[in-house]
């Protein structure tokens, strides 16, 4: 059945968008998740993504036009199906069930009473859904207390999700009444987290008849509790953190301009309202930083790590010892998705010997240019992006009734943190330089280790990478990383004697093993792309080509 969507409301003050640009057409195919268009607000411009699969049949607002909020804006359904009812009738009415805002906007709480029954100026302010995937959320630390005063823009709480900890923003100015989800514990999303109003006002109906999906709240908190639901989302994508802990503000566009060009949002001086950096602000920015600037910072959160690291408590010899650590949100998230992934998906290894003595050359010279610094695992990821554009069985996602294949590469990189895994993701990485993935995993990895990843930094990836070569596993297998049908195990560097040319010398290996989805790749398929990676790897001039 065909799904309306309805131009979202995508900030608190937002009544209109102009569709900036719209990247699917009529006829193409729409996976859940697909960036459908960018969106331009009262206050960003920002990438509207689909929260249904199914061909888009129908455009309502052209590129660079403008609409109220919930104006016809797309329909997705099935190829084919006939929705002449539906424009006539969307046009004008869209039916907010229908929409792709919800998806967003589930915490907003249904609006049941009379709005006389929520004293003035009180906002109810509701445990937010801050990653695709969050169904709950942990209140890692609360940074405000009852009774502070609160502006638009301050950080209310730390609030751990099934990917990361995140900031959560106030988008409303008051005082802090209450506090419904105390340090520590888990809710729902959906769920009464804080309540915002004057100074001295009664809340005690308020917090004590409000439930989870709302039942409750009046109609003026709905308005105000959908802005944590309808812009988390899309502010998270707007605010970068630096490696240094510092919050940068940032477009979506001009995030995912930087992305494509290499550049670490952090050497970028914005031109907009408080510092925030615009679309012009990437394309003309001229890069100065140097290698020792780009490394303090992350260098820094390290030093920092091992400054607060708890000693480890004395155990009497002979006692028997033990100590229970709660697993956080993360890893239960992880136990769940690899359990799943494991037992759900057939999974067969392919092992490749690679021969890494022209790599270590090709390194050599491309570490002489001023800053720039590659590594081997930068090197795999490029060959990587190349061997699947010209393999993209490999490059594929299993459905009960399809297998879909990407031609577009993204791969994610696994990095290992202190709760368990993380796989942020490197967009379009066949397009990117060597020196542009080196840049963005350091970003990416620097800021995965201090819980400062945003949630969309993690969606998206067709291909995972993981590498424990520099802890000296020579090889090893990994577990797919769903929804991905393959997953590359690279392992570490070994001087060994190796035979070339009939005589044995000394040369330099290294072992791949790429785990496949034997629903969606089979043996010979596999082989194939090993094999060409291999070539690229062994002959890094040809990634030049």
């Amino acid at each position: 059945m065909a799904t309306i969507i309805t131009m979202p409301r995508l900030s608190d003050t937002m009544t209109e968008g102009t569709v900036a640009t719209w990247l699917k057409k009529v006829g193409d195919k729409i996976n859940e998740g697909d960036i459908l268009a960018e969106i331009e607000t009262d206050k960003a411009t920002m990438e509207f993504e689909s929260f249904n699969e199914g061909t888009l049949l129908y455009i309502g607002i052209p590129e660079g036009e403008t609409a109220p909020v919930d104006s016809l804006l797309a329909i997705i359904g099935a190829e084919g199906e006939d929705v002449t009812a539906l424009i006539a009738g969307g046009a004008t009415a869209p039916a907010p069930a229908a929409t792709e805002a919800p998806k967003e906007a589930t915490v907003t709480p249904a609006a049941t009473t009379t709005a006389t029954e929520l004293p003035k100026g009180v906002i109810v302010v509701t445990m937010p859904r801050l990653s695709d995937t969050m169904t709950e959320g942990t209140v890692a630390t609360w940074l405000k207390k009852v009774g502070d005063t609160i502006a638009e823009g301050d950080i209310l709480a730390e609030i751990e999700t099934d990917k990361a900890t995140m900031e959560f923003e106030s988008f409303n100015a008051g005082t802090l009444l209450y506090i419904g989800i105390q340090e520590g514990n888990t809710a729902p999303v959906d769920s009464l987290l804080a309540i915002i109003g004057p100074a001295g006002t009664d809340i005690t109906g308020v917090a004590a008849g409000f439930t989870a999906g709302g039942t409750t709240a009046a109609p003026v908190a709905t308005e105000t509790a959908a802005a944590p639901a309808t812009t988390e989302k899309n502010i998270e994508t707007v605010q970068e953190p630096s490696a240094d802990g510092q919050r940068i503000l940032a477009s979506p566009l001009a995030k995912k301009l930087a992305s494509e060009k290499g550049i670490q949002l952090s050497q970028v001086k914005g031109s907009g309202e408080n510092g925030r950096i615009t679309k012009s602000d990437i394309e003309n920015f001229t890069p100065q930083a140097s290698a020792t600037t780009q490394a303090a910072p992350q260098q820094a959160p390290a030093a920092k790590t091992e400054a607060v690291a708890a000693p480890k408590p004395y155990v009497p010899a002979g006692q028997v010892a033990t100590e229970e650590i709660k697993n956080s949100q993360m890893r239960k998230i992880i136990a769940k998705r690899l359990s799943e992934s494991l037992f759900t998906a057939p999974h067969y290894n392919l092992v490749i010997e690679v021969s890494m003595d022209e790599a270590m050359k090709s390194r050599a010279v491309i570490n002489t240019v001023p800053d720039t610094k590659v590594s081997f695992n930068d090197m795999v990821i490029k060959a990587s992006a190349l061997a699947l554009k010209k393999h993209p069985k490999i490059n594929s996602q299993w459905k009960d009734d399809a297998i879909t294949i990407n031609y577009h590469v993204n791969i994610g990189v696994a990095v290992a943190v202190e709760d368990g895994l993380v796989v942020p993701v490197l967009p379009f990485t066949d397009g990117m330089s060597l020196s542009q993935i080196g840049a963005s995993v350091r970003d990416l990895a620097g800021r995965a280790k201090n819980k400062k990843l945003l949630p969309t930094e993690m969606e998206g990836s067709t291909f995972t990478i993981s590498n424990l070569g520099m802890f000296g596993i020579t090889e090893f297998n990994s577990i797919i990383n769903q929804p991905n049908s393959a997953i590359l195990s690279v392992g570490a560097i070994v001087e060994k004697p190796v035979v070339k040319n009939g005589q044995i010398v000394v040369g330099n290996t290294m072992m791949l093993s790429l785990a496949c989805d034997h629903r969606t790749i089979d043996g010979a398929t596999g082989a194939q792309f090993l094999q060409t990676l291999k070539q690229y790897i062994e002959n890094p001039v040809t990634m030049l080509a």
